[in-house]
């Protein structure tokens, strides 16, 4: 038995979750999302509360009602309040700005780093800042990660890109004799 997909959700003001044949469809107060869901899960809603079972009882069915009850719930989540990720960029030369649809990325390579940013988010950059928002959880993550990945900080001068929640383990260095 799943504990996330024996949760109740419960459906806000200003919100409609609607289930076809193979998509749930959340439309809020933000914008509206839409995610494919296999026919393995019986998704029920009442009075503005959203339950779930699955119609077999084999391993895979169960995997997915927490994690379709998961997605629910943070496609509800993020129609209300937009997801936000935020990105701190640290050494000499190192910068970044949004030029339209484009992250522009100078991280000391011999060229510029360009990186198209996905439809559905709003990225902001500051000098040392990028603040990344979006109604999708999964999108925003990702897109985080990737920008992530173009210079991950590294441990002795603490130098590349990090999350802002994020802490770099130092480490020693050369000791000279």
């Amino acid at each position: 038995m799943s504990r996330i997909g024996k949760q109740q959700i419960t459906i806000p003001a200003g919100v409609t979750v609607t289930f076809d044949a193979h998509a749930v469809r959340v439309k809020g107060p933000k914008g509206e999302i839409m995610r494919p869901v296999r026919n393995e899960i019986a998704f029920t809603q009442e009075n503005g509360i959203i339950t779930a079972e699955p119609r077999r009882n084999d391993k895979f069915s169960r995997s997915l009602w927490g994690t379709y009850m998961s997605h629910i719930s943070n496609m509800i989540t993020g129609v209300v309040t937009p997801f936000e990720k935020k990105l701190l960029v640290e050494g000499v030369g190192y910068k970044w700005d949004v030029k339209g649809a484009d992250l522009n990325l100078s991280l000391g390579f011999s060229h510029p780093v360009v990186m198209q940013i996905p439809q559905g988010l709003t990225v902001v950059a500051e000098k040392s800042a990028l603040t990344i928002t979006g109604i999708d959880k999964e999108l925003v993550g990702l897109f985080a990660m990737k920008v992530r990945q173009m210079k991950k900080p590294e441990p002795y001068k603490g130098k590349g890109i990090r999350y802002s929640t994020e802490t770099i383990r130092r480490k020693q260095g050369k000791k000279s004799a």
